[in-house]
């Protein structure tokens, strides 16, 4: 089974779908991985690497006329998708609401189609979890980031000259990136305070040595998948009202709140900002998605009120040969999953598989996911 991945055209994208060592691991399953010359340059990687490990390279017309599976990090090119032979087998990051003409192209293209998104959020799951793993890697490139553009030392300091306070970390939501972000900055010796919608995740956030900031705003939750449930207008206000004295305070603000499947809600809004020290910064995580942060540019940095917000899109690819490797490994744990021995091939039954079920976004010519076909009829109605 022919199993082929090609460079990414995403400008500034270092990171890679498939990595030596997962190559190998896919070679010895019974794969047969094929690449295009100079695949892992962008994350230091030597085609000798991949040679070493049991791949072969070739153009790519030639790829995508032998696939059998497609994997990718990033949604793959709609000029991708056309050229693959039906009941191809593509792998991939999709972000589905939003790339609806890659949908329907691999819908219409009896394509089957794997949505990284989609995997389910179950402890067996967790393996193949890629958005998690990729999200924990941006919300340690987050903290970094800040402390790059900040004029603040992070750690208290105690000199000839006096006494440097800690730097004070404010992070907005606490999911995977979070966490993650609040674990970094308390590495780095600074004072953390976070907050979140959902009142069960304080634990997690004192655990880490922060302070969870408690904010009434009536009535939260979290879905069955463990995504923070939406805000209404009126709570968002009175959210962002109270937030303002901790926002203000702060020298480092990391947003990282994002709804699946619906624009990030704005959190912080330009009054917050001007609120702040001159020489703060801001990290917005969702600005791809809406942004937290009124002003925030999707990968533009932009001074407001003397604040620096950051909108960077692609934090993990600031990681790229780390992010890759977890990426890979979240993959080949899908493919392991699903992988017949004794046909030597990838098995699709959604029948049989809640796993495969869950991610399975179209296939045999229908979009099987329930949330995206109504999405995607909306769109061809409007």
């Amino acid at each position: 089974m022919d199993f082929v991945s090609l460079s990414d055209g995403t400008a500034g994208e270092r990171r890679v779908a498939l990595t030596p060592t997962v190559t190998k691991r896919l070679v010895d399953l019974g794969a047969n991985v094929r690449l295009e010359p100079g695949y892992g340059a962008d994350a230091d990687l030597s085609d000798a690497l991949y040679e070493k490990a049991g791949a072969t390279f070739a153009s790519r017309d030639e790829l995508l006329a032998s696939a059998d599976v497609l994997v990718s990090l990033n949604p793959p090119e709609a000029s991708t998708l056309r050229g693959l032979r039906e009941g191809t087998i593509v792998i991939s990051f999709f972000d589905p609401f939003r790339r609806q003409e890659l949908v329907r192209l691999a819908r219409d293209g009896a394509l089957s189609t794997l949505c990284l998104e989609l995997v389910p959020r179950t402890s067996y799951a967790q393996k193949m979890d890629a958005l998690s793993s990729q999200a924990s890697l941006g919300g340690y490139a987050a903290v970094i980031t800040a402390a790059d553009r900040s004029g603040k030392s992070f750690p208290m300091m105690s000199t000839p000259a006096g006494t440097i306070p800690p730097a004070r970390v404010f992070v907005v939501g606490v999911g995977v990136a979070g966490l993650q972000a609040i674990a970094t900055a308390k590495r780095l010796g600074a004072r953390v305070d976070a907050y979140d919608t959902r009142p069960v995740v304080a634990e997690q956030v004192r655990s880490l040595g922060a302070k969870f900031v408690e904010l009434d705003v009536g009535e939260t939750g979290q879905t069955e998948q463990g995504y923070a449930k939406e805000l209404t207008a009126e709570q968002l206000a009175e959210q962002r009202r109270q937030m303002a004295k901790v926002v203000a305070g702060a020298d480092v603000v990391i947003t990282t709140a994002q709804l699946f499947g619906r624009p990030a809600p704005r959190i912080v809004d330009a009054a917050m900002v001007a609120g702040m020290r001159p020489g703060s910064v801001i990290v917005d995580m969702a600005a791809s998605t809406g942004g937290n942060v009124e002003g925030s540019v999707p990968d533009e940095e932009v001074v407001m009120d003397g604040v620096r917000i950051v909108g960077l899109s692609n934090l993990p690819g600031l990681v790229a040969r780390d992010a890759s490797e977890m990426y890979a490994s979240n993959l080949f744990a899908l493919i392991q999953h699903a992988w017949d021995e004794e046909a030597s091939a990838l098995k699709l039954d959604p029948e049989n598989d809640d796993v495969v079920a869950g991610c399975l976004l179209t296939h045999q010519g229908k979009v099987r996911d329930e949330r995206v076909a109504a999405v995607l009829e909306e769109g061809s109605s409007a």
